[in-house]
């Protein structure tokens, strides 16, 4: 798979996760085909979330929790995450059991 295609199977991926539910970097590196590339997703994430209008606030950390900084668009992410019946535990956690989708059998 060329760099562009791995790219744009990314977008796709992102483009799919429903409203009122999650993702995380790995698990979208892993349904397109590379468990390694969690971090080749947020770069992916970051330079093409703005053009291609994606859902970013739906992809989060293996933890179940949000990446960005405070001040830094943790408020925003959190809100929007929060404003699709996303919540949140008290330590900011997500419950990736209820919230979390994936576009593969559930023995992946």
């Amino acid at each position: 798979m060329t760099r562009q295609q791995f790219t744009t199977q990314i977008i796709e991926l992102i483009r799919s996760v429903p409203c009122g539910y999650v993702s995380t970097y790995g698990d979208i590196a892993r349904m397109a085909g590379n468990p390694q590339a969690a971090r080749q997703v947020a770069r992916i994430l970051h330079t093409c979330a703005k053009p291609e209008k994606l859902p970013w606030h739906r992809i989060v950390n293996r933890e179940g929790r949000i990446s960005l900084k405070p001040f830094q668009g943790y408020e925003q992410q959190k809100m929007l995450l929060e404003d699709e019946g996303v919540a949140f535990d008290e330590t900011g956690k997500i419950n990736l059991d209820q919230y979390r989708w994936h576009a593969l059998p559930d023995n992946w």
